[in-house]
């Protein structure tokens, strides 16, 4: 029987991440781009990277289960184990072209299954549910700030999500729902605001500056906030990175992962979602262009999924996942995992993939090579508490 030894040793792009070495210092790359995409709901990370060679693989998933590579709707192999959802070609493609890195068994500290509180330890950066009403990605662009090297950031969203709250205030722009405003009543509306409110009336023009980068006409428009409408995101967070005078981080929300029934496999909702996804990533990658060689795209999520089928052909709430780190400044074309197995025995309560790898790991990595922020500010005001959670080395260029 393969062990998970054994098993890592199959995948010559495989890396085992432990024990971690200490950073060197990093200098802050100045045209560094950060963009980090949330997918709220629960990512099955077992769909969008199958570990097809794994031995348990297939009789664990059951129904939901995919084909090895060059089998119809089969997986795209990334290195002999672990193979991508035939949905993300795009994805792949970079994955070939060295622009991404995809990693597994990871999770946040947070070991329950609650959707809200999950999504509160991602964002906030603690090992347990706050009522922090900050978030980490925030408190280090103020650490940034504080030493002369500030970032402006934009939330492609509703609501600036609690990732990017805090102390520095930051852009949010997402697109309107209604019919656009022509440009003659705006102007009317500028001067009235400029007459009788000053703060109203720099409050507009600061909208009326992001939609003009955004290009917040009826193309970007979206009929809901699900996985599907990530491009018209994506589109817009591109124009507002590549924009010289805009900002450097972009946060992007995507909800609609929580997929309890009728997940489908190779197609189905899931494979939807996925497909939406993919696309949204290549167009970042399109409309970025010359920029995205300075550019990683953190895509993450709130927990996993369980690895067995329920009884209404979905899964539930799980444990370990998957995350995928992409972009031109990524040092791609591996898969990072400590992979714990999925025998009986190998998972977490008897039911979930065990994560072996810390997301805050992650998120260390890219602030501290991209950003230069410091292993202490990491550790104690970005990422507070966290001494023993070592920044992973070597993930971008």
């Amino acid at each position: 029987m393969a062990t998970r030894r054994t098993l890592l040793a199959t995948g010559a792009t495989l890396t085992l991440l432990a024990p971690f070495a200490r950073l060197a210092s990093a200098a802050a790359k100045p045209d560094a781009r950060f963009v980090l995409v949330i997918l709220r709901g629960g990512l099955d990370g077992l769909a969008a990277v199958p570990p097809y060679a794994e031995p348990a693989y297939a009789q664990t998933r059951g129904a939901l289960a995919l084909g090895g590579p060059g089998t119809e709707d089969g997986v795209l192999d990334l290195d002999g184990t672990f193979g991508l959802h035939p949905a993300l070609s795009s994805l792949h493609a970079m994955y070939r072209a060295r622009e991404a890195l995809v990693l597994h068994a990871a999770a946040t500290p947070y070991r329950e299954r609650s959707h809200f509180d999950a999504q509160n330890v991602l964002e906030a950066g603690g090992v347990s549910p706050s009522a922090t009403t900050d978030g980490w990605l925030n408190r280090a662009l103020a650490a940034l700030d504080s030493t002369g090297e500030a970032r402006e950031a934009v939330a492609l969203a509703d609501t600036v999500p609690l990732v990017l709250r805090g102390e520095l205030a930051v852009t949010s722009w997402a697109p309107s729902r209604l019919p656009e405003t022509d440009d003659d009543t705006l102007a009317r509306v500028r001067r009235l605001y400029e007459a009788a409110d000053p703060k109203l009336a720099a409050s507009l023009s600061s909208a009326l500056e992001a939609r003009s980068l955004a290009g917040d006409s009826n193309e970007a428009r979206m009929g809901g906030r699900g996985a599907a409408n990530v491009a018209p995101l994506a589109t817009a967070a591109a124009r507002f990175l590549s924009s010289a005078a805009g900002p450097r981080v972009a946060v992007l929300d995507a909800g609609g992962w929580d997929t309890h029934a009728n997940q489908g496999g190779a197609q189905g909702p899931l494979a939807q979602r996925l497909r939406g996804l993919d696309q949204g990533v290549q167009l970042l990658k399109t409309e970025l262009g010359p920029v995205w060689r300075d550019t990683s795209v953190l895509v993450v999520t709130e927990f996993g999924r369980t690895v067995a089928v329920n009884g209404t052909r979905g899964t539930d709430h799980g444990t370990g996942g998957c995350a995928f780190l992409v972009g031109g400044a990524v040092a791609g074309g591996r898969v990072l995992a400590d992979w714990p197995g999925l025998a009986a025995r190998d998972l977490h309560e008897g039911r979930d993939l065990r994560a072996t790898m810390d997301l805050r790991a992650v998120f260390k990595a890219v602030l501290h090579e991209r950003f230069g922020l410091a292993e202490a500010a990491l550790a104690r005001t970005v990422f507070p508490a966290s001494d023993a959670v070592t920044p992973l080395e070597g993930l971008t260029a």
